[in-house]
């Protein structure tokens, strides 16, 4: 019986400790302080853009502005952001395709002719790290 009881404890304890991983996230050079600035930290390809699975509201200071997501499960993330001026909630676009509001992604992947690709944002967090990224927006 005791050594049930200690397989469960620690099959327990593992689920646990395997979600304290960081990931830090400093946005640089917004045009000005006004509105806020949204951010979505994403867990698979098919919901990069879509539904993030954390997200983050923050208050732009010196065109600055830092969040953090804490206890993050070991796995594979992207990161994307936008600086919502007007306080509407949603990326704001031209005729439906070019955004008019700055935005940015994690490892400041590019926008080439359409949004950011998965594979040039995502980034892999495991064993405790701590994830620091500086988006240029």
């Amino acid at each position: 019986m005791q050594t049930i009881i200690t397989t469960v404890v620690l099959v327990l304890s593992s689920f646990v400790l395997q979600a304290q991983n960081t990931i830090k996230v400093k946005m640089l050079d917004f045009d000005n302080d006004k509105g806020h600035v949204l951010v979505g930290l994403y867990d698979t390809q098919e919901h990069f853009l879509d539904k993030a699975f954390m997200s983050r509201k923050a208050t732009i200071e010196n065109n600055t502005a830092t969040v953090t997501f804490t206890n993050v499960p070991d796995g594979v993330y992207a990161v994307s952001c936008f600086h919502d001026e007007d306080d509407n909630e949603k990326l704001n676009m031209f005729m439906g395709m070019m955004p008019t509001e700055d935005y940015g992604t994690s490892k400041n992947a590019p926008a080439n002719f359409g949004p950011p690709k998965w594979k040039d944002a995502k980034f892999e967090v495991k064993n405790g790290e701590t994830k620091i990224f500086n988006i240029k927006l």
